[in-house]
């Protein structure tokens, strides 16, 4: 299982900083290094320019909204990433949620899962073929996008549900989950998304798990931290029904938290649960986020 480090919200943040942190994480062997497009730098354009800058290690999105961003823009920003990065781009992107695109951008949140297979009709052709011819009920494109030395980038979606995991699997090259516990996990989204995938005779999908992870001796003091760092996530509709899955009272309840031992454990149980990449978001104090990065390092 490839390790990564989750790079956090860039509100705020400087692009010189996130660069730093990009090059350290590649300095201590990690997989890959990961940012979101929430409502601060655009992810995709920082990571053109810490491509360019950073020389080794994997880029990715976890991840950009579709429903602000035609198909055929996001597929000219990708092959963009693709050819200042040497190719090190993964894709992240997802439906984002109804309280966002319907409240804030003012578009229709209706038939998700339409507009995702309508998404990736015009968006997988365009990586892998440079340009498609395709209409549908709401999204629509005739052309091509290219840019040079590009290769398709691999595209993982943010997949919860059951139809979006099918989905996945039969059009897309895996997903990225947040707040979905190793049971859920083991038991639901590896199962449903594989198998999705070999009916559609595609390769075994990518699985990349994004969870909090603290190494601490105060394990209770953490997860109270977890509980009110990522409470928003315990009330959005996705990631309610994936905690409730779990068995989860909220986000602390799937944080990765304790001693080293621990947690090494709980990471080595994503791995068994079939998971291809984990992604640490690591939280807490400085001194136990030096400690939590401190484990990954040896685990790489």
């Amino acid at each position: 299982m490839r390790i990564g480090i989750f790079g956090g919200d860039t509100v705020g943040r400087a692009i010189d900083d996130i660069v730093a942190d990009a090059a350290a994480t590649e300095r201590d062997g990690f997989a890959s290094y990961w940012l979101p497009q929430i409502f601060g730098l655009d992810a995709m354009s920082v990571l053109s320019i810490v491509g360019h800058a950073v020389p080794r290690i994997e880029l990715g999105t976890a991840v950009v909204p579709t429903y602000p961003r035609h198909p055929a823009v996001i597929a000219q920003q990708a092959l963009t990433v693709q050819s200042a990065s040497g190719n090190r781009f993964a894709l992240g992107i997802g439906l984002s949620h109804q309280i966002v695109i319907e409240g804030m951008y003012g578009f229709s949140f209706d038939k998700p899962v339409r507009h995702m297979r309508e998404y990736l009709s015009i968006l997988m052709p365009l990586l892998h073929d440079g340009n498609v011819q395709f209409d549908g009920d709401t999204l629509h494109f005739h052309g091509g996008v290219s840019a040079a030395g590009a290769n398709a980038s691999p595209v993982l979606i943010a997949a919860l549900g059951p139809q979006m995991l099918e989905l996945t699997g039969r059009m897309a090259d895996g997903t990225i989950t947040w707040m979905t516990g190793r049971a859920t996990l083991a038991d639901y989204t590896v199962p449903t998304l594989t198998k999705a995938a070999s009916a559609a005779g595609r390769p075994a999908p990518r699985i990349a798990s994004s969870l909090p992870m603290c190494v601490t001796d105060d394990p209770d003091a953490a997860r109270e931290r977890a509980a009110t760092d990522f409470q928003v996530y315990g009330m959005l509709p996705s990631y309610r029904a994936m905690l409730d899955r779990e068995g989860a009272t909220g986000p602390a309840d799937v944080a990765i938290v304790g001693d080293e031992a621990t947690c090494e454990r709980a990471v080595g149980g994503l791995r068994d649960a079939g998971v291809s990449d984990f992604v640490a978001a690591t939280f807490g104090s400085r001194a136990d986020r030096e400690r939590t990065r401190a484990l990954l390092r040896s685990l790489v």
